[in-house]
């Protein structure tokens, strides 16, 4: 029986772009425009930390191309525990945060189809249906998720270059600013845009996650990975300059689809429909990309011990069948027992909770790049500039995320002992 084909280099890069771009620049414009110029700053040091996470990613996975990622990493180099709580925290922020990208799915099908937010329970079966759809592709395999992730990614990009094409245009023409309500800058409003804007480079480590399924590893992981994330930056700043030049701030934080809104004040309110429908393409791809690392994780964490060893079997296409049942169960309680919110504060609640529970994944990551990598002096200072940021964006995003953040990584937990004391039992036997 022939080995199953891993991902080649476009499959990875379209994988971290597309769980970058995603549902994060197609709902945030909305979500940050009450923070004015504060928002602005909030990118930048975003971008800034997200390309020192992005370098630690990448220099790790040229040096260590271990399957599992972030798990791998802090394994190595502080033991099973710290991989362990690390690997728990990425994954319940995988799982939970999936529960955000199906609501951007079907908030954006709405624009178009008025139908769904108006019929109850129907935006959630929806939202339901698109995560078993994705599990389902990804269950066929790692090739169909990428070959996915490729389509998706650059179907998603073209609305958005569009969009920065007519700021540009604007901006060239002479056309006037909108004049924005004054938002002071302050210390603790640029906190919370970072804490929120961090959402949009959840993802940037995807290529680590699967390492031991890409082709050629070594060069593609972090070439991938430093691609994306410039690209994806690039991408996000100019959208973020063109809402608060050309949109006016009410308007921006009144839309269940700003993007589609902005574009549609030129060319009417039929092109705000087309944009809705790749926006909703962008989401569906975003969620395909998240549902492939949901289900690698939990697999990487049984098959290093400290994960019940259920989840360690491979499916007859060599997919961790198991993994991705059960993290798109709980993925499906998430959204169902939190829908009763507006699509757009069930996206933000989720989003911050999501992301509260996975900081911790990235800043062990950024503690392993140093004690895994000693003699690179360059490294260390990328590293702890990378889990400076990390630790500011966490303050930002709030002490109620925080705290159910962390009551979810308490969880695992027992989950831990649970299993070290089976495997202690089956060796005392």
């Amino acid at each position: 029986m022939n080995k199953p084909r891993g991902l080649n280099f476009w499959m990875v890069l379209a994988l971290c772009v597309g769980n970058m771009i995603g549902s994060g620049i197609y709902l945030l414009p909305a979500t940050l425009a009450p923070l004015g110029t504060n928002q602005l700053f909030g990118w930048m040091i975003t971008i800034g930390g997200a390309t020192c996470l992005a370098a630690a990613f990448a220099r790790m996975g040229a040096k260590l191309p271990y399957s599992g990622g972030p798990y791998a990493y802090a394994r190595a180099a502080f033991g099973p525990f710290a991989g362990f709580a690390t690997a728990w925290s990425y994954w319940v922020m995988m799982w939970a945060g999936n529960g955000a990208i199906a609501v951007a799915v079907v908030s954006n099908l709405s624009l178009v189809i008025p139908g769904i937010g108006k019929t109850p329970g129907l935006p959630a079966l929806l939202a339901v249906g698109c995560v078993w759809l994705m599990t389902w592709n990804n269950i066929r395999g790692v090739r169909a998720a990428g070959a996915f992730s490729v389509v998706t990614a650059t179907l998603k990009l073209l609305p958005l270059v569009l969009l920065i094409g007519l700021a540009l245009w604007f901006t060239l023409s002479g056309t006037p600013h909108v004049v924005q309500p004054t938002v002071s800058v302050a210390p603790g409003a640029i906190a919370t845009a970072a804490g929120l804007t961090f959402w949009g480079f959840l993802g940037l480590e995807s290529a680590t996650v699967p390492a031991g399924k890409v082709e050629n590893a070594e060069r593609v992981v972090p070439l991938a990975t430093l691609i994306g994330v410039v690209l994806t930056g690039a991408v996000y700043l100019g959208i973020s300059l063109a809402f608060w030049a050309y949109m006016p701030q009410g308007e921006a934080a009144a839309s269940p689809a700003p993007v589609a809104d902005f574009l549609g004040r030129t060319f009417g309110g039929g092109m705000a429909s087309v944009v809705a429908v790749f926006a909703a393409i962008s989401a569906f791809g975003t969620l395909n990309g998240f549902i492939l690392l949901q289900g690698e994780m939990p697999q990487a964490m049984a098959r290093g011990g400290v994960f019940p060893a259920w989840f360690a079997k491979d499916g007859a296409r060599g997919t961790p069948v198991r993994a991705h049942v059960v993290s798109s169960i709980l993925l499906s309680a998430v959204t169902l027992l939190n829908f009763g919110r507006g699509m757009g504060d069930l996206f933000q609640f989720i989003a911050s909770v999501s992301l509260a529970a996975g900081m911790l994944a990235y800043f062990m990551s950024m503690l392993a790049a140093i004690r895994l990598l000693p003699e690179e002096r360059g490294l260390t200072v990328v590293a702890l500039t990378g889990a400076a940021f990390i630790g500011w964006a966490t303050w930002g995003l709030g002490l109620s995320a925080v705290g159910y953040g962390a009551g979810l990584v308490l969880a695992g937990v027992p989950v831990y002992w649970a299993v070290r004391r089976g495997q202690s039992a089956v060796v005392a036997a």
